[in-house]
């Protein structure tokens, strides 16, 4: 298939970064007030709320500006273990949009359910979510895992495995319709063996998607654009790597490099043929405390929110730190832990606090 050399349309992270307005400001400093939308947990009682993403198109169950959310935990608290996506409306009225077992699945996962960050909703009514499953919610025990592409009715049609996938563990998209590229940071290369010490084998995988008329989402090719993030397993966040991933409107894709605090570039992200490597340093350090999600503001800047104190940073492009701000709703340890997933509207960020499992909007 023959991907043609544009950037419109986007969708996830990348949708806004076209914007102009308020391109001489900090986006963060034209928002003002934090509202907590609602509780993310489902009747089955999933926590830890990971993903983030909002319905671009009105299709089946989903409504347009919706805002889906994937939960990690099952209801004991054991990670990887969670199976269920909630559909969020901007008021916060929640219901459940997908439910997932791995019996369910109609082909190979390898460890089964427990859904993660990587999350994203296309413009065709497909949403595709990644899973990194665990046994009993030890790194001991997790595996591969997919990507599992579901319908518009939440059910699952199509997985996506193997090739380089291996632990998703975040996910953006650029949307065209009838295609998509997909943009997955892998976390699992080397790290369960490693028992703890750290290897620099994290990998960003591009996937280029046909979406047919009358059928579900299938990978034309799989490639590996960047290989040598670090990467480690931890008692309590599972598994620490490359998390938060954005594409701008130049074709460039930045992640959220946890382990050396900082934002990494890749340029050229669509196209690129060669290994980036861990990819160029845009900024470390600099406010950044373990970034963990990441997103595109409507001026182009970086938005990525602290693992390490509860803070959102926008991070410019040339790597200057031009706003900062405490978002953290559950203060828990100071925020310490709380934040993952975010995705941006032009008026508005929306994120998850695991700290008391909500959905919160800073407006």
């Amino acid at each position: 298939m023959r991907i043609v050399r544009r950037f419109l349309p986007l969708t996830g992270a990348a949708l806004f970064a076209l914007a102009s307005a308020n391109a001489d400001q900090p986006f963060l400093n034209t928002l003002h007030t934090i509202t907590t939308l609602t509780s993310t947990v489902p009747g089955n009682g999933d926590v830890n709320p990971y993903g983030v993403a909002i319905v671009p198109t009105t299709n089946g169950a989903l409504t347009a500006g919706n805002i889906l959310v994937s939960n990690f935990n099952n209801s004991a608290n054991l990670q990887g273990t969670g199976t269920t996506i909630v559909q969020i409306t901007p008021s916060g009225t929640l219901s459940l949009f997908a439910m997932i077992t791995a019996a369910s699945l109609p082909g190979a996962c390898p460890g089964g359910v427990g859904l993660t960050t990587a999350l994203v909703a296309l413009r065709s009514g497909f949403v595709i979510v990644g899973s990194l499953p665990t046994a009993d919610g030890t790194a001991a025990t997790a595996q591969t895992g997919c990507l599992i592409v579901l319908d518009s009715s939440g059910r699952a049609v199509a997985t996506i495995s193997g090739g380089g996938i291996n632990g998703p563990w975040d996910m953006t998209a650029l949307d065209f319709g009838n295609a998509a590229v997909l943009f997955v940071s892998n976390v699992l290369n080397g790290t369960v063996a490693a028992n703890g010490s750290v290897v620099a084998h994290g990998s960003i995988l591009r996937i280029v998607l046909s979406i047919p008329m009358n059928g579900a989402p299938n990978a034309v090719s799989m490639t590996p654009i960047a290989t040598a993030f670090k990467e480690r397993t931890d008692p309590d966040a599972l598994v620490i790597g490359p998390t938060g991933i954005g594409l701008n409107a130049q074709g460039t894709l930045f992640v959220a490099d946890t382990l050396q605090n900082r934002i990494a570039a890749i340029p050229n992200a669509v196209f690129r043929t060669s290994d980036a490597g861990d990819g160029i340093t845009v900024a470390q350090d600099h406010g950044l405390n373990q970034p963990l999600g990441l997103a595109i503001a409507p001026n182009g800047d970086i938005l990525t929110v602290n693992g390490g104190n509860g803070r959102i940073v926008e991070t410019n492009p040339d790597g200057k730190r031009v706003a900062s701000r405490m978002i953290d709703v559950s203060h828990s340890g100071n925020g310490a832990g709380t934040l993952f997933g975010l995705a941006v509207t032009p008026g508005a960020v929306y994120f998850v606090d695991d700290g008391n499992n909500t959905l919160n909007v800073l407006r």
